[in-house]
């Protein structure tokens, strides 16, 4: 799938995150048990109290108000003795009518009272939480329409049905996050028909419900930013069945970059009889298991197969890999009967869709050897990172060289083979192991019965995936020196070329030899008593197969990588005193932390502990920065190690011996002209 494609990641299903049981605290409503009066003071009529007066009630309650026959009847306020009040209206003694009641901690209701409870139309506001609900009520709940705000700044709210002070019916949600639920509901929960809609993240899903989560048949879009140069917008929309919130059933997939899948779906995932319909228009039909297809092996069973980068089987001239993995193995293939060619490509290609997320995985993981930290650390693999990878996975112990694999996986028009600048897009690191894999395996495999495919699968599982990512070399092995050590890369590439054009004046191919390489040191005046031709030699063989056999080793061609890793290696030794001379600064600027041992242990009273303690933490933390600092004082001693070689040192040398070279031949060729005269 290209970039426009979404990952399985990115389509998982959102379950509200924010749906959870508000606490609204709808303060209950007190009963007139006592009305027992013990003082009235006010009208009477007929010995009964009649007209505006104040009774006080025995329990501490008291109505001041409009009294009719003896009874509470018309406006008045009644206070109970903890402090909630009502003032409305009154009838026979019962709140009845319009009203206020007004709670102790602040909350409030105003609106229509029946026989002392919540009954109408009203508005309740909690003072603890700021929930406030105004609409319909029946016996002392929210019954019927009404609007209830979770926040005080109204920014989470509900609209619409309700039932006993449940959710119920239609009704529309607006969570604190900004996300919106408008259908149906059912004791609090989303449940029947509706839409939901994540505005940040740009989603919404269409259909049924059922407790809380999506559950039948429903359509779910993800809507994806605007491609570049485009004015729409781009969409991966599912449309098909649902259990608890994931995508299950039958069901269809329509991705933003073209691609179709119609068919059976378990726990999000491609799963059962499907047909993918790609981009192109190619087709794959036949049987998914966990996302992937399931495509032949080379036993002739089926094996699952990723559809990250696939194109499917729609003919025999038909690439299963996408052109981002397109292999160029045209020579391997001539070497296969012309019947079996395109069997052969399928099936080491099927190979490659396999292990496509290891391959991945370990092209993003050398790419970002050498580099500092970027924002989203993407980087092309250079020819150096790829030389790194063949050396870390031991390609160079099977009798064949790093120099020589260049050679083979040269593509038309390439000039500079050797250059450790090339960039490698991913689909030449695939072909470069497909024919690294026949270089080496070709005889051990010649029975079987797809060849290519069985060198890669050899290949991948004894050499590349045990091997990979465990770095080794002195250039890549310590990143802090990695990045100093690439400020000195392009110079000592021009250098590697010029041993390469000398060499090759004599007759020899453009690369240089370990020998030649020994030679240089000897030209250049680098051999002394710290950097001995033993002590040369064993850096140069340190990687070998065989690094007691110098015959062979000394003939072996060697790339830039193992060049400049030669050169690193002197580094540290020609320049050791400058590493030695800043760690005993280091050294004589530490403090003396050694206790004495002989003194008699003191008992610490229980009042000084915490002092103790205090002082052995700031002690601890002491330690830890000072272990820091030694290890910067560390890598700056490398760096500086790295200056001084290359700078005063090997270039200085490097530079003297052309000038030298270049008016030794200036001198040889006025001597043959005198000579001709």
């Amino acid at each position: 799938m290209n970039a426009a494609d979404v990952e399985l990641n990115q389509t998982n299903l959102l379950r509200v995150s924010d749906e959870q049981p508000e606490k609204e605290d709808i303060c209950e409503l007190p009963t007139l048990f006592s009305l027992v009066v013990l003082r009235y003071e006010g009208e009477t009529c007929e010995g009964q109290f009649h007209g505006e007066g104040v009774a006080c009630f025995e329990g501490g309650n008291m109505y001041k108000g409009m009294f009719t026959k003896g009874l509470m009847d018309g406006v008045g306020v009644f206070t109970w003795a903890g402090g909630m009040k009502y003032e409305g209206e009154f009838v026979c003694n019962m709140p009845m009518g319009q009203g206020v009641y007004t709670w102790p901690n602040g909350s409030s209701y105003k609106g229509e009272v029946y026989n002392g409870i919540r009954h109408g139309t009203g508005t309740y506001k909690c003072a603890t939480n700021g929930v406030s609900y105004r609409g319909q009520w029946d016996h002392g709940k929210r019954h019927g329409k009404g609007v209830v705000y979770y926040n005080q700044d109204k920014t989470s709210w509900y609209k619409g049905d309700w039932v006993k002070n449940n959710r119920e019916g239609l009704g529309e949600r607006c969570y604190p996050s900004g996300n919106i639920y408008s259908g149906e509901w059912k004791n609090n929960l989303r449940h029947g028909e509706g839409v939901m809609r994540w505005l940040k993240l740009g989603q919404q899903y269409v259909g049924m419900w059922q407790d809380g989560v999506q559950h039948g048949r429903g359509t779910h879009i993800w809507i994806l930013r605007r491609a570049n140069g485009s004015q729409y917008t781009q969409s991966n929309q599912y449309k098909g069945d649902f259990v608890q919130g994931q995508r299950h059933g039958q069901g269809t997939f329509y991705y933003a970059g073209g691609a179709v899948y119609e068919g059976e779906w378990k726990n999000n995932r491609k799963h059962g009889k499907g047909k993918f319909t790609f981009k192109d228009g190619h087709v794959f039909e036949g049987e998914f298991v966990d996302d992937q297809m399931m495509t032949p092996n080379l036993n002739g069973n089926r094996a699952p197969t990723p559809l990250c980068g696939a194109f499917p089987l729609s003919g025999s001239d038909s690439s299963v890999l996408g052109p981002d993995m397109a292999l160029n193995i045209e020579f391997l293939l001539d070497k296969i009967p012309e019947r079996k060619r395109d069997t052969e490509r399928k099936q080491v290609e099927f190979v490659v869709l396999r292990k496509h997320m290891e391959l991945q995985s370990i092209y993003s993981f050398y790419s970002r050897l050498g580099h500092a930290h970027s924002i989203d650390n993407t980087f092309l693999l250079s020819r150096l990172q790829l030389w790194r990878l063949l050396k870390d996975c031991n390609i160079h112990h099977h009798d064949i060289t790093l120099t020589q694999i260049d050679h083979f996986i040269k593509e038309n028009n390439t000039t500079e083979i050797h250059s450790p600048f090339t960039p490698m897009p991913l689909r030449r690191l695939l072909s470069c192991l497909v024919i690294v894999a026949y270089l080496i395996y070709n005889k051990d495999m010649e029975s079987q019965k797809y060849l290519l495919a069985a060198c890669l699968s050899k290949l991948m599982t004894d050499d590349i995936l045990p091997n990979a990512k465990n770095v080794k070399g002195i250039l890549f092995g310590q990143p802090d020196l990695s990045v100093v050590a690439m400020n000195y890369m392009k110079r000592c590439w021009e250098v590697y070329q010029a041993q390469c054009r000398v060499h090759a004046a004599l007759g020899d191919d453009q690369t240089i030899t370990c020998r030649h390489l020994l030679w240089m040191f000897k030209d250049l005046g680098l051999l002394d008593d710290k950097m001995t031709t033993a002590r040369l030699l064993k850096i140069i063989t340190a990687e070998s197969r065989d690094p007691n056999n110098l015959t062979s080793c000394l003939n072996l061609e060697i790339t830039f990588l193992e060049f400049f890793e030669v050169l690193l290696s002197c580094a540290e030794v020609k320049c050791q005193w400058v590493s030695e001379s800043l760690e005993e600064h280091q050294s004589l600027s530490r403090p003396k932390t050694e206790t004495r041992r002989d003194l008699p242990e003191m008992e610490i009273p229980a009042q000084d502990i915490s002092k103790v303690n205090g002082q052995h933490q700031s002690a601890e933390s002491t330690e830890e920065d000072r272990d820091e600092g030694m290890q910067t004082i560390g890598m700056e001693a490398k760096n500086q190690t790295i200056h001084q070689f290359f700078n005063h040192f090997f270039f200085p040398a490097f530079d003297h011996y052309q000038l030298v070279t270049k008016n030794m031949k200036i001198n040889c060729q006025e001597t043959e002209l005198h000579c001709c005269s």
